[in-house]
């Protein structure tokens, strides 16, 4: 589509590339405060067990040890996921009086530098009560399997449906009834900067965080909370972040260990993880068990599904009540399904526990969903992308009781990487049985962040705070955060596309609690551009409020509604010469305001657009492989992406979310895993545990397919996580092209080819 934007559309530098570049970026562990004391956690070496007693005395002797905590000098006062889901919150700040995987937190040290802090931990004494523990979903659920959390029966903390038609008429009368068992693994985020925070407590007691987050207001709260504290005496900072992905979205212990210390101490304390702290005991992506059973009519569409998903959530519940729901959400997207059933279980078992990740919940329900189409196609003799433009979602669309659907360019994705991508002669070439070349499609619909409408709170969703300046200048005051995805220039696009002044011209403030706006979920979900833009639309609406009053005051004629920002100017849209320059307009109100400063908060929640979120994004991807079938190695040759995310605000940045995705769906589909011995991980260096490089990267295409969503900022919707989803189906199809064996688990490495080829 052609518009005629300032701004917006065009390929606009990060605003913090600069910084980044030059070395002058300051991250969470670059903070140094005086008189700073370095922390350490003592973690779990047992998957489960009661703690007997913790001796300290040692430790509490060394030299340069100003404090050891465990659970029991701490208020007791447990967290989870937040509000959302009151039953969640299993978690306290330390271990009270049992552990649950290895790597559970039991108590903290702050010393004089990291080597006394870590030779403290090693003098620290934990007698335990082993008790039997559980890795492995089936044996979790059985009747009679022990207990990793009291009073939780069969180990599922909970549950999560989704329901309507009629499924047991559609599988009746199904022509083609395909059912499946899929499984899929942990991954960790693999983000490059590890967490790390600083606090510092004032002479009042109140607390001042600088931490590694992608939700400032989260940590806000729920350490208020755990620290028995009210809200606005804790003030949280986020500095630069060195990559989240979802990974570091909730109060994390050694946020409120460093909290504590410092207000018991009178000092700053720092805690910065190792990677294999990382590694070894951070949240991961959720493994999942799910069985999928899918029925279809003479033709080929889609009639109706029953989806059930048990997700692996480790020790405890962090994000998986979320995740449960999301899973089933994803589940029943994407293509038109008449009848719909769900069914999702979290469960406990002694590992680490799973959390948000890029995503969340969309790549592990896809990954079946795609499998499946595909499964399908070749049952009926039809192309994989003739079964899915037959059964794909267009705008109008609606699931019951979930969302409508208001924005779908799903079947133009579809029909341009068949275009581009050559698709019907080189599927027709590389199923030939001699051919060790494959080409394969995998599809992803995502949310524009999530619109929970049980989410209650006080708060609107987001909100932001405009000032302008008679110099022409305006100060963006936000808590949402930009955790290297680039929002932060985004955010400015959009209001200086919105005012008609340049980006340059614009202060950006953002994720201080003492000082931006009190709302707003985080970084998390694709959210922040969606929700974040449209309420900085929200206050410029009542900044040109403001301004074109006194203008049409000055013109002595009631023009209001024919005025319009842009270039730098104030004035009426079809005479640029009756008006003036913005900074002159906003000097003008200001004297009629009597001084006043101009200044507008805007905020944006989303009302009535159904259970989830107010858009989706939708895309297709095509991948080509070769495989060695002599050794079983995959080489990922190209990448073709066709997505709908609505108009893209900044150009640039949605490619590198794409190379990004691309990266993430690589590692997911082929390499990274976690090798694990009795809830122990084992691989817990980037030697050991395997990412993807740059060396490893396929070539890539990628087509924009703008379609304008009528509720998006500038009819723009999400391009952050929706994009990790296809990669792992479209390399899986593209393999089984290639060695006509279809993958139902990942991730798809050259033993499990080799192993496979030598059945056919």
């Amino acid at each position: 589509m052609t518009y005629n934007f300032s701004v917006i559309g065009k390929n606009v530098p990060r605003q913090d590339g600069k910084a980044k570049v030059m070395g002058a970026a300051q991250f969470a562990d670059d903070i140094k405060l005086p008189g700073m004391l370095f922390g350490k956690i003592l973690r779990s070496t047992v998957p489960h067990a009661k703690i007997k007693n913790i001796d300290i005395s040692k430790a509490k002797a060394l030299p340069g040890v100003k404090l050891i905590i465990t659970g029991e000098d701490t208020p007791k006062i447990n967290f989870g996921n937040w509000r959302l889901v009151p039953e969640s919150m299993d978690e306290y700040p330390l271990a009270i009086d049992r552990v649950r995987f290895i790597g559970d937190e039991i108590a903290a040290v702050a010393a004089v530098d990291i080597d006394t802090a870590q030779e403290a931990l090693s003098l620290i004494k934990v007698e335990y009560e082993e008790l039997p523990a559980i890795y492995d979903i089936d044996e979790a659920i059985k009747d009679g399997a022990i207990t990793i959390h009291d009073n939780v029966k069969n180990n599922t903390s909970l549950s999560r449906t989704i329901h309507y038609g009629n499924v047991d008429e559609a599988f009746a009368n199904a022509h083609l009834l395909l059912e499946g068992t899929f499984d899929v693994h942990s991954v960790s985020h693999a983000y490059m900067e590890p967490c790390s925070c600083v606090a510092k407590s004032d002479l009042d007691g109140r607390i001042t965080i600088w931490t590694s987050t992608q939700t400032p207001y989260y940590v806000q709260v729920l350490l208020a909370q755990t620290l028995g504290m009210r809200e606005n005496d804790i003030r949280v900072i986020k500095p630069f972040v060195g990559g989240g992905f979802g990974g570091k979205m909730e109060l994390r212990k050694w946020e409120f260990c460093a909290a504590f210390m410092s207000k018991k101490l009178g000092r700053p304390v720092k805690f910065t993880l190792t990677r294999d702290e990382e590694l070894a005991t951070g949240r991961r992506r959720h493994p999942m068990k799910m069985h999928s059973k899918i029925a279809f009519s003479k033709d080929g569409k889609i009639t109706g599904k029953e989806f059930t998903s048990y997700l692996d959530g480790g020790a405890y519940n962090s994000m998986g009540p979320t995740a449960a729901f999301l899973c089933g959400n994803f589940g029943g997207f994407l293509y038109k399904f008449p009848s719909y059933k769900y069914n999702g279980f979290h469960v406990y078992t002694n590992k680490p526990p799973a959390g948000a990740m890029r995503g969340f919940g969309a790549p592990q329900a896809l990954f079946v969903t795609e499998t499946q189409l595909n499964i399908a196609a070749d049952k009926f003799g039809m192309d994989p992308l003739d079964i899915r433009l037959l059964n794909a979602m267009e705008t109008g669309d609606e699931i019951p009781g979930v969302t409508k659907v208001h924005s779908c360019g799903f079947k133009k994705c579809l029909e341009k990487v068949r275009e581009v991508t050559k698709w019907d002669e080189k599927r027709k070439e590389f199923t030939k049985k001699d051919s060790n070349k494959g080409i394969g499609i995998g599809c992803y619909s995502f949310i524009s962040g999530g619109a929970f409408n049980w989410f209650n709170t006080q708060y609107p969703f987001t909100a932001v705070e405009v000032k302008v300046f008679d110099d022409g200048t305006a100060h963006l005051l936000t808590m949402a955060s930009d955790i290297g995805q680039g929002c932060d220039t985004v955010l400015r696009q959009i209001l200086a596309e919105e005012l008609g002044i340049k980006t340059e011209d614009i202060r950006l403030t953002a994720a201080d609690t003492a000082v931006t706006p009190q709302a707003d979920l985080g970084t998390w979900g694709s959210r922040v551009t969606f929700m974040a833009g449209n309420a900085i639309i929200n206050a410029c609406k009542k900044i040109k409020d403001q301004l074109f009053k006194v203008l049409s005051l000055k013109l002595e004629a009631n023009v209001i509604h024919d005025m319009e920002c842009k270039n730098g100017m104030v004035y009426l849209k079809n005479r640029p010469d009756k008006g003036l320059k913005f900074k002159e307009a906003v000097r003008l109100a200001q004297k009629y305001n009597r001084g006043e400063p101009i200044v507008a908060y805007g905020s944006y929640t989303p009302r009535d657009h159904g259970l989830v979120t107010p858009a989706y994004s939708f895309g297709a991807q095509v991948a080509e492989v070769t495989i060695d079938k002599e050794t079983g190695i995959i080489s990922v040759d190209k990448v073709t992406t066709a997505h709908d995310c609505g108009t893209p605000i900044n150009p640039i940045a949605v490619e590198g979310q794409l190379e990004g995705s691309i990266q993430m769906g690589l590692g997911y589909a082929t390499c990274e895993n976690f090798v694990m011995r009795n809830g122990k991980t084992l691989n817990t260096t980037f030697l050991d545990y395997k990412v993807p490089t740059a060396l490893d990267m396929p070539e890539n295409e990628h087509y924009t397919i703008d379609v304008y969503d009528p509720y998006g900022p500038y009819g723009a919707k999400e391009a952050g996580e929706g994009l990790v989803s296809p990669t792992a189906p479209a390399i899986a199809d593209a393999i089984s092209c290639a060695v006509n064996f279809r993958f139902t688990d990942l991730p798809i490495t050259a033993e499990k080819i080799l192993k496979n080829i030598s059945k056919i």
